[in-house]
């Protein structure tokens, strides 16, 4: 019985030893976050003015066969996320009725060893002539 006991108390130990590592360290000394971060974030004005609603602004993300809305950070403001946790060479187009449609250059979203790394682009749609 003690040596059931003994080896009892003896694998406990080893087990919490080995169950030490956190995977959360990755490669690192320090831990990665478990939130999602937004590789594409788009903040809109409308001819020069940062304060406008949200209303009728479309914000589209494409890169290669994968295309997504963005929707807004917090409802009725013109800065739209998207790409969680989606590294890639994007295209961004924002329109809204009465403004010119705006086609981005090629936006490279990189990731580190723990999420992607943000990119803020800012877009002034400009009234239809």
């Amino acid at each position: 019985m003690k040596k059931i006991l003994m080896l009892l108390c003896l694998s406990s130990l080893l087990m919490s030893h080995t169950c030490t590592d956190d995977d959360r360290y990755y490669y690192h000394d320090y831990p990665c976050t478990e939130e999602a971060r937004a590789g594409l974030n788009v903040n809109v004005s409308l001819n020069g003015n940062p304060n406008v609603s949200a209303d009728g602004i479309t914000v589209t993300a494409r890169s290669g066969n994968y295309i997504e809305d963005l929707f807004p950070n917090i409802p009725d403001t013109p800065s739209f996320s998207g790409a969680y946790e989606r590294a890639g060479n994007y295209i961004i187009t924002v329109s809204k009725q009465g403004y010119e449609t705006f086609v981005s250059n090629p936006v490279r979203v990189e990731r580190d060893e723990c999420h992607v790394i943000p990119r803020i682009i800012s877009v002034n749609l400009i009234p239809e002539n």
